[in-house]
């Protein structure tokens, strides 16, 4: 499978996600989302550079929801909830999260 974007082909896996992580780019990133009917917002790229970071910068980490809950709401200076996040992700922050963000496919379940 592969996308379309600026007259370049990505190539994706079966679910969706980059092959190549570093193929990930802002114009990618709203491809992704436009393929959910999702219109990325400020809130949409905290999350998303959130989770590169974390999974760039720290060992191919992909956190949980409970830990993005957290994480995200430290950026933010306030609670958030999963309800928060699944208003901007909504099939599983941890999952549609990191496909839009250009990362792997997780294959696990849950947010604990």
């Amino acid at each position: 499978m592969a996308i379309e974007v600026n007259g370049k082909t990505i190539e994706t896996d079966d679910n969706g996600n980059l092959v190549n992580y570093h193929e990930w780019d802002k114009d990618v990133a709203a491809a992704l989302a436009a393929e959910d009917g999702i219109e990325l917002t400020q809130e949409h790229w905290d999350v998303l550079e959130y989770l590169r970071e974390e999974y760039i910068d720290n060992n191919n980490n992909q956190p949980m929801e409970r830990q993005i809950n957290k994480d995200i709401g430290k950026r933010w200076g306030k609670k958030v909830t999963g309800k928060d996040l699944y208003r901007l992700f909504p099939r599983a922050p941890s999952k549609q999260g990191n496909r839009i963000a250009g990362l792997p496919f997780v294959a696990r379940k849950g947010g604990y």
